[in-house]
């Protein structure tokens, strides 16, 4: 049975999702605050969590920011009343995998975890050029080595230092090397869903990597922009 957890201290809504995935034989548990939240994450196998951003103790930005910070990969669903661009952008660029706004549907919210599942557990393609290195979890890309058990992407050996939503960016470019995705394709392909309006959103993540893995960002060499259309990734192997 898939087991959810629900983190947020309005106990109407805690009571209105618990009801409502209950019905979806989802495997309920609750918390009130972020640490408490926190503790249940780190102790507990969630399938997700659904993560309200405005926490006492703990804000839901610090507890997001923590567990990935700790390299947990439990999928995160962020339900909040905060939903400027600004916000939006953030949650997810901390590792998010989703954002729903308040007022939500509980069926709106029981849809977005069913995709998110099905995301999560889809098997990702390895590089077509890719050579394993140092077993299943390594495999280099032309001077990059993208390591999926450490969540990082070194480069000539060097730890870039990636954020979660840069490392996943990274690393889903780097399995279509040389395949031209508009903006859109990149958020439906990394983030999962359709977000409509939301394409700056992907040059802000460009932008971050750019400034990691190349040695001139204005002059990329690997992250290289298709005017008119999108982004390319390549590794410089022939």
């Amino acid at each position: 049975m898939k087991k959810v957890l629900v983190v947020d201290d309005e106990p109407s809504i805690v009571t209105l999702l618990e009801y409502n995935l209950k019905r979806e034989n989802f495997e309920v548990e609750s918390a009130t605050n972020g640490t408490d939240a926190l503790d249940k994450i780190e102790n507990n196998n969630y399938s997700i969590v659904l993560l309200d951003l405005m926490l006492p103790e703990m804000s839901g930005e610090d507890v997001l920011k923590r567990i990935r910070m700790d390299r947990i990969e439990t999928p995160v669903i962020v339900l909040t009343a905060k939903d400027t661009e600004f916000d939006r952008v953030f949650g997810l660029e901390m590792g998010a995998d989703d954002y729903i706004a308040k007022p939500f549907s509980p069926r709106e919210v029981i849809a977005r975890i069913n995709a998110v599942l099905r995301r999560y557990k889809a098997e990702k393609p390895q590089p077509a050029n890719s050579e394993k290195a140092d077993g299943d979890d390594h495999s280099a890309v032309g001077p990059f080595t993208i390591d999926t058990k450490q969540y990082r992407v070194l480069l000539n050996g060097k730890n870039l230092r990636l954020t979660p939503k840069e490392f996943e960016l990274f690393e889903y470019l780097a399995n279509h090397e040389r395949q031209v995705f508009s903006r859109e394709q990149l958020l439906s392909g990394v983030w999962g869903f359709d977000y409509s309006g939301q394409s700056r959103m992907v040059d802000i993540q460009i932008a971050h990597l750019r400034e990691k893995i190349e040695t001139d960002p204005k002059h990329p060499v690997y992250l290289k922009t298709v005017r008119g259309f999108g982004y390319e990734f390549v590794s410089g192997d022939e």
